[in-house]
């Protein structure tokens, strides 16, 4: 209306009302403008965009014939612009919106496999973007989270480099519904195109009194779960655990608990552990190695309480098991298994199965057909896939049918959905040092009496191995690998393959690690080098990664490929890490063909190997780090690599005390504080006790200390008395107490001689030969004070 009087008071002006048409035009223009966007946007219902506009259009015409001022040019503007729009029409302008909810390792491979094409926006509830979930124990190496991102640098909200480097949002909040009417994710309403649900799983506490109110008990799923779990150990001083699980996450949630320096149970329901995966004969090698580092195993566990102390914290662990007796604990880590997170489709009125899990097709789509699911929170066919791999397979299906959906695959011939139809659950792992392994048919079936087992069990060496066969022994149907796996990538492509055995099924079971001279090629027949070469091997089975695909990225990037090029480019080695040192090995023989080799430089800062640094030194005489980095090196400063390195070169040829002028800033942690770091923050304390012989008045006061500074006490298998608990700022009145009973420190600690073992010797054993004692006494007291490049 107000146009419409602008346009008459026009007509009756003269020269000056040119400019005020011609204003009056570009108001109309883009007025046209916003209202054909509202329009569209709020009557737009399942029609096709174009051909709404379209029919807007037509109404323009109408509109131009009636109003002289609109241009020509105007209108073509107008549907330009509305086509454009309604052509590439989303909530997020130009290209189509995708909404990952869950920023796990699955929901950031289909990140991956979609930022290219649609935009992306993921929810991310932790602090931190995507990490490996897979390698959580590594946390505790250097207890920095950066150390396992998966999403490059962490910038100071703890969004990584990848998302700014592809143009991917990250909403940092919790995801609660999804409204399916308006296409919104809520609380931060964030319309979309398509939606996926990528949230994973939760740790599940059994319903054991005291699991959800009491101090000191945790569960083992992220990095925060760890942060809380160490400073919880190292507020109260806790010397004993139990782990509740003895699955895949259990004996992760172990080992870390070990690294703590915990005296640390498992506790398995079940009587095996591992029991998806392994038999008893597996369990057996298994648990034996569990048990030589010194953990407890205990199988048929049932546990009905954890009782409190009088501050309301875990103290005890009890059980409903006849005769068995409460363990005592500071702290509890329940690594049960896992529940599917299905509360946002919930909320969503999506169909979810009554015991958990969202419900999804083979093409992973849910009950809503703009809303998919993957991961460990997609129930397929009644089954949750709670390994990696699956979940990778799972992503790559949503990722193609989802592009799909929205008409962006370039090749129009792949246009035909994709489904998943299950997953192959072979997988090989390194729990607690000791390899694991299951392929095909772990075990025989009692049905079928055409399945066969052979079976190389060692007790001593504590390897058991399992291979299932036809009742002919010509095909391999599964196995188990207990203690050396070395062979799984052979064994598997074998059992891949389905075909008629080329060597005798028995020749298969020996462990690589034990020479059969009587068998082809010397070392068993899984193991050639003919099958080496094979394009089609498997190395990374978390992501599907063949040697051939391995080949091939190495032949594009050339001689100057690394392992950081491959495990980028190619997935190998981002999951459990098992694959690693295949995935070199290839690496450097497809370099030495190439006629490159893997450097051998020690670090960034000297473009020589360790022996070869060994010899500028001692050639050049340097007596320090920055004689050496300026004679033959590069940069300002030196590496964690370099530095340690360099200190224990000066320490071998001067042998000056290497605490003084600059040395001290090269040596380790332990050496600087002259205490051993342990898990939690604090110190371990180590007396010298030259050849284990010390007097009473020594072990006394030794004793005093400990019950002064309230330190834990160990004697250990190389004659040395560990005072465990120290705290940093009692380091110095701690020496001062042991200095004064003439005890001295140094040796536990440094790249050095540490301790002369002896027996009793002539002085007391009856078949002592010569004084024992006082030759290690005098040994050690001799060469106490030489670095080497070791302990």
């Amino acid at each position: 209306q107000r146009l419409a009087k602008r346009r008459a008071h026009s007509h009756t002006t003269t020269e000056p009302a040119k400019k005020n048409k011609q204003e009056t035009g570009k108001r109309f223009t883009l007025c046209l403008l916003l209202s054909a966007v509202q329009r569209i946007k709020t009557i737009f219902s399942g029609d096709p965009p174009t051909a709404r506009v379209l029919a807007f259009f037509v109404q323009g015409r109408e509109a131009e014939k009636k109003k002289e001022e609109m241009t020509r040019g105007s209108l073509v503007l107008v549907f330009l612009f509305l086509v454009g729009f309604a052509d590439g029409l989303s909530p997020g302008g130009g290209k189509k919106r995708v909404v990952i909810i869950g920023n796990g390792p699955v929901g950031q491979r289909l990140t991956e496999l979609l930022a290219d094409k649609v935009e992306v926006v993921s929810y991310c509830e932790e602090k931190h973007t995507c990490y490996n979930r897979v390698q959580l124990t590594r946390w505790f190496e250097d207890r920095k989270v950066q150390s396992l991102s998966m999403v490059g640098e962490y910038d100071e909200d703890g969004i990584g480099s990848y998302f700014k480097e592809n143009d991917v949002e990250v909403v940092k909040a919790r995801a609660e519904k999804i409204d399916l009417d308006e296409k919104t994710v809520y609380p931060e309403k964030t319309p979309y195109d398509v939606a996926v649900l990528a949230t994973g799983s939760y740790p599940f506490v059994p319903p054991i009194e005291g699991a959800t109110n009491l101090k000191g008990v945790f569960v083992y799923r992220t990095v925060e779960d760890l942060e809380n779990l160490v400073a919880y150990c190292a507020q109260r001083g806790v010397k004993k655990a139990a782990v509740v699980g003895g699955g895949l996450l259990g004996l992760e949630a172990a080992k870390a608990v070990h690294d703590l320096g915990l005296e640390t149970s498992i506790l398995e329901y079940a009587p095996i552990l591992l029991c998806r995966q392994i038999d008893q004969g597996g369990h057996n090698a298994l648990a034996s190695r569990v048990e030589e580092l010194g953990l407890n195993v205990m199988c048929d566990a049932r546990v009905s309480k954890f009782r409190a102390d009088d501050q309301g914290a875990v103290s005890a662990v009890e059980f409903s098991n006849d005769g068995w007796d409460p363990l005592d604990v500071g702290v509890v880590v329940v690594s049960a298994g896992i529940r599917p997170r299905d509360e946002v489709a919930k909320n969503s009125n999506l169909n979810v199965h009554e015991r958990g899990g969202v419900l999804v097709d083979d093409s992973m789509r849910t009950s809503d057909d703009s809303v998919y699911a993957v991961g460990e929170v997609a129930l397929h066919r009644g089954k949750i896939y709670g390994l990696v791999a699956p979940g990778y397979q799972q992503a790559a299906v949503a990722a193609h049918n989802i592009l799909c959906d929205l008409g962006l695959l370039e090749d129009k011939e792949e246009e035909e959905a994709k489904m998943f139809l299950g997953a192959d659950m072979s997988t090989k792992l390194k729990l607690l040092g000791c390899d694991v392994a299951s392929f095909g048919v772990p075990k025989k079936s009692e049905d079928d009496p055409a399945q066969v087992e052979l079976v190389w069990n060692d007790p001593s060496a504590k390897v058991y191995r399992k291979l299932v066969v036809d009742e002919k022994a010509n095909v391999l149907l599964g196995g188990v690998l207990v203690g050396d796996a070395a062979d799984y990538a052979e064994l598997y492509q074998r059992f891949k393959a389905e075909a008629r055995l080329d060597v005798p099924a028995a020749s298969l079971l020996p462990p690589p690690s034990i020479l059969v001279d009587a068998l082809p090629g010397g070392g068993g027949a899984a193991v050639s080098d003919d099958d080496d070469e094979d394009p089609s091997k498997q190395i990374c089975s978390c992501n599907d990664v063949s040697r051939g695909v391995l080949v091939e990225a190495i032949q594009e990037f050339g001689d100057k490929t690394t392992y950081a090029h491959l495990k980028k480019c190619t997935k190998a080695g981002s999951g459990c890490g098992g694959c690693e040192p295949e995935v070199k090995k290839i690496l450097g023989k497809e370099l030495e063909k190439m006629g490159a080799k893997l450097s051998n430089h020690l670090c960034e800062h000297f473009a020589y190997s360790r022996p070869e640094l060994m010899a500028i030194a001692k050639t050049k005489d340097v007596s320090s780090f920055g004689d050496l980095l300026e004679a033959v090196g590069s940069g300002k400063d030196g590496c964690e690599i370099c530095k340690p390195a360099v200190a224990s070169m000066l320490a071998s040829l001067k042998n000056d005390v290497i605490l003084r002028d600059d040395r001290a800033a090269l040596q380790d942690t332990n050496d600087r504080s002259l205490a051993n770091m342990q898990r939690g923050g604090s110190y371990s304390v180590v007396p010298r006790i030259p050849g284990g012989e010390i007097t009473p008045e020594a072990l006394i006061g030794i004793g005093q200390v400990a019950k002064k500074f309230d330190l834990y006490c160990k004697v250990t298998g190389a004659q040395r008395i560990d005072l465990f608990g120290a705290k940093k700022q009692d380091l110095p009145a701690i020496w001062k107490d042991l200095g004064d009973l003439k005890l001295e420190s140094g040796h536990a600690y440094g790249k050095a001689l540490r301790t002369v073992k002896s027996c009793v010797g002539s002085s007391w054993c009856r078949y002592g030969v010569q004084n024992s004692v006082d030759f290690a006494v005098e040994v050690e007291h001799r060469y106490k004070g030489l670095r080497s490049p070791h302990k």
